[in-house]
Order: C-alpha cells, then sequence, then structure tokens
C-alpha cells in the first residue's frame, strides 16, 4: 500500500498523475492566452490588414477572429457562442474523466491530455470574452495541403499536439503488449 500525504491524504503517485495533467495545461493556456493577446495588439483587429512575415511567405502572422470551430465551421450558427462552449466544457468533462481512469505509469497519456485541456480552454476563454476566437499563425509552403493552411493559434497547435501524443501512446501501447505465441511443442 502507497503512504499517503498528510495534506491531501491522495497517494504521491496519484498527485504526480495530476501534476503531469495540470502543468502541461497551465502552460498551454498561458502561452495561448499571452500569444493571442500578443496578436490583438500587433496585429488586430480583422481587417487592418497588418501582417508580420516571420519565415517569408513559409510562415507569418496575420490576425483573424473565428466565431466558429475548425476551418469557420458554423460560424452562423445561431448562439454558436454559448453552444460551442457548453461543447467545449463536456469535451474538458470527458478529458477529466478519461484522466481519473488512467493509470499512474501513463505518463505521455497524461501530458497529453493535460495539453488538450490547455488548449480547449484557451479557446473557451476566447469564446465566452469575445465571443471568438483569435487566429493569426499562417503557413503556406505551396503545397498541397499548405497552401494556405487556415490560419491558427496556439491553442490549436497543443490540442494537436496532445492528440498525436494520445495516438503514439496507443501504438506503443499495443507494440508492447504484443501477443505472445504459446510453444506447443513443449509438454
Amino acid at each position: 500500500m502507497s503512504p499517503e500525504t498528510p495534506e491531501t491524504g491522495a497517494k504521491p503517485s496519484q498527485m504526480n498523475k495530476v501534476l503531469r495533467f495540470v502543468i502541461p495545461g497551465i502552460l498551454a493556456l498561458g502561452a495561448d492566452q499571452a500569444t493571442k493577446q500578443w496578436a490583438r495588439a500587433a496585429l488586430g483587429p480583422e481587417g487592418s490588414g497588418r501582417a508580420k512575415e516571420v519565415i517569408g511567405k513559409s510562415l507569418s502572422f496575420h490576425y483573424a477572429e473565428n466565431p466558429g470551430i475548425a476551418f469557420s465551421m458554423f460560424r452562423d450558427l445561431r448562439g454558436g457562442r454559448f453552444v460551442l462552449a457548453g461543447l467545449a466544457v463536456v469535451a474538458l468533462v470527458m478529458v477529466v474523466r478519461y484522466l481519473r481512469s488512467t493509470d499512474v505509469t501513463q505518463r505521455t497519456l497524461h501530458v497529453a491530455l493535460g495539453l488538450i485541456a490547455g488548449g480547449a480552454v484557451g479557446n473557451l476563454v476566447d469564446r465566452l470574452i469575445y465571443a471568438r476566437v483569435v487566429d493569426f499563425i499562417l503557413v503556406d509552403v505551396g503545397v498541397w495541403p499548405l497552401n494556405p493552411w487556415p490560419v491558427f493559434n496556439v491553442a490549436d497547435i497543443v490540442l494537436v499536439v496532445g492528440v498525436g501524443l494520445i495516438a503514439l501512446d496507443i501504438l506503443v501501447s499495443r507494440r508492447g503488449a504484443s501477443p505472445q505465441v504459446a510453444d506447443q511443442g513443449t509438454p
């Protein structure tokens, strides 16, 4: 039986799981909100035409506001701000429930879920405060599908990285759990 900490009554391994979730989530949220504030100040408002090239035409910053979801889908949805915010809250609840069901040894999964939560909260904050999400990163490398890719933000990046880490975790755990062939020739 693992010892419990006197302050929380939680097992240290459970506390580590929570920290592996919370720290990446807070860092992702902080980075997202800081970069969006920068974009509002340096590039906004939408339609101002201000842009900053980072790596020529391949990577640049262009201010955009998205009242919908990915690729501006549902941008004309009546009450969309609250519907999409509600969906984000439901997704966050699902992420936390999934985290609770994970084993304490699934470190990559805990970090991935933290990144997903941080990115979701970052876009949720925009929806609740501004009624739209600020996007400002534009990638255009001149080849499909990146010519150009729709404008996105740091929250979108950490969401994708989180999902990628989950996929990697699944692949690695399946590979490690490959079926063992029984030796049928020995008594």
